[in-house]
């Protein structure tokens, strides 16, 4: 069963506008790219529902910005230096 996400414009906006599969497909990633950024989903699951490869979603994740690798500073620098390895 999938589940819809209503948007909600003004009646003034031509509804054919809103029928244009390149709008659609956008607001389904950008959706898609909100939940991955506040971590409800995984990559994995992003590039499911987006029905793309991984790389491809490495690509899109940087055009809406949304790290690849979420790690603090601390982390990252620990990552760098080995020290995770070496305990």
């Amino acid at each position: 069963m999938s589940r819809r996400l209503v948007l909600e414009f003004p009646k003034d906006l031509p509804e054919e506008y809103l029928k244009d599969k390149e709008v659609l497909t956008k607001a389904r990633e950008a959706a898609v790219m909100e939940l991955l950024r506040k971590a409800k989903i995984s990559q994995g699951r992003a590039a499911e529902l987006l029905d793309i490869s991984r790389y491809d979603l490495f690509d899109l994740m940087a055009k809406y910005e949304v790290p690849v690798i979420d790690m603090t500073t601390e982390e990252l620098k620990r990552e760098l230096s080995g020290e995770v390895f070496q305990k």
